[in-house]
């Protein structure tokens, strides 16, 4: 587990093993949820970094009207 801490501006660091992990880039934005006492650092990616994530049937896998 790492840890960080917290600064008077209360900044935080993200450790380098962390960061080369997770592929983080300088200036990459990051979402912060908060929920249930945890807080959550979720990378934000570009769109285009999710290509072919999700398989798609062919269109001739469709059914036709009548078929339904």
């Amino acid at each position: 587990m790492t840890t960080m801490t917290i600064t008077r501006k209360f900044q935080v660091s993200i450790p380098k093993e962390v960061r080369e992990k997770l592929h983080l880039k300088i200036g990459q934005k990051i979402v912060l949820v908060a929920k249930g006492g945890i807080i959550y650092l979720i990378p934000q990616r570009p769109l285009a970094s999710y290509k072919g994530f999700i398989k798609i049937k062919a269109a001739t896998a469709v059914r036709e009207c009548e078929d339904r």
